[in-house]
């Protein structure tokens, strides 16, 4: 019985950890993809802006 309760854990983790990515493929693309890339773009733009603007002053 005591091989049932230490292979439970990662037993458990990993059913999880495949869940988990699984959940993540999944929602990637779809009808919001073009706005969820609009939005990581702007992010990314306003961040390089900020690195770039007191280098310039």
């Amino acid at each position: 019985m005591d091989y049932v309760s230490a292979l439970l854990p990662p037993v458990v983790m990993a059913i999880f950890f495949t869940a988990l990515v699984v959940t993540i493929v999944k929602s990637q693309g779809g009808p919001n993809k073009g706005k969820e890339d609009a939005a990581v773009d702007s992010a990314l733009a306003r961040a390089e802006a900020a690195q770039q603007k007191p280098a310039a002053s």
